[in-house]
């Protein structure tokens, strides 16, 4: 029984093996966004020395030195407008990715339903979303309703394109032997169209993602007194562009962490992809 037990010096050795795996994990990422870092930060300086070499006024074209200060100066609006349009985007980008995925796997399963209504779904995606904003505040209010709605139409078209795609991507031998054992839709759905579909869903999902933000702020444009969207008006028409910059900023970065975030998901969720001949 004692020897079944790790001895002191092979517990370390477990322990010295787990760290070296760590830190080999933490130097590979380090490697891995390092020529992206590189990128950023060098257009950042490169953007820095451009407006210290031309002596571009501030109100045009703020410098990075100025955007930083601008967070500082302003932590507490910007803060403040942060919130109302996360929530817009998320609870846009829930909305509008749900009842796309709903519609897609009604029209995978009729045909009649997907022939009647795929056009109207093409028509609204057609129509230009600052044309549609105000359309929304006349019908449903100033409130959040129609941010929500417009961040949920934004994300809405890709998902079902995309989600129908998958869907309907099943292998036909796959289904065929489904069939032959007596497997009934549910069960077709659920364990072969449902995981297949998975990574076309997710492909949609990380453009929604970033899309959602946009909605959000682009409805903010229309009548809205709070949000980065509102801010982003307000700053521009005061000439306080160091401010306008670092709200500019704040959504960018907003939307960045909503793709990782997808992306993430997309890795524990997705443990196959299909494959692609060359």
């Amino acid at each position: 029984m004692a020897n079944a037990l790790p001895s002191q010096a092979e517990g370390r050795a477990l322990t010295d093996g787990n760290r070296f795996r760590i830190l080999d994990g933490l130097a590979a990422a380090i490697l891995r966004h390092l020529p992206a870092t590189l990128a950023i930060l060098g257009c950042i300086l490169l953007w820095q020395l451009v407006v210290w070499g031309f002596s571009v006024p501030t109100f045009m074209a703020p410098g990075p030195v100025d955007v930083i200060k601008a967070f500082g100066e302003n932590a507490g609006v910007l803060w403040t407008n942060f919130w109302p349009t996360l929530m817009e985007a998320v609870l846009g980008f829930i909305f509008g990715n749900v009842i796309a995925v709903l519609l897609a796997v009604w029209f995978v399963y009729s045909p009649l339903a997907e022939r009647a209504f795929y056009p109207i779904a093409v028509i609204i995606k057609s129509i230009p979303i600052i044309a549609l904003a105000p359309i929304l505040v006349l019908l449903v209010g100033n409130g959040i309703a129609p941010k929500i709605i417009i961040a949920g139409l934004i994300c809405f078209f890709p998902t079902l394109v995309n989600m129908v795609q998958g869907l309907k991507s099943a292998s036909p031998a796959m289904l065929d032997l489904m069939r032959i054992l007596s497997a009934s839709n549910s069960e077709i759905f659920w364990k072969v169209r449902l995981p297949g579909s998975l990574p076309f869903l997710f492909a949609a999902l990380k453009i929604a993602a970033t899309s959602s933000v946009m909605g959000a702020i682009v409805a903010e444009w229309i009548g809205s007194s709070y949000g980065l969207g509102a801010l982003i008006i307000e700053a521009t028409y005061n000439f306080r562009s160091p401010l306008l910059y670092a709200t500019v900023v704040i959504a960018a970065s907003l939307a960045v962490v909503l793709f990782f975030a997808v992306s993430y998901a997309e890795s524990k969720i997705v443990r196959w992809k299909p494959t692609t001949d060359h």
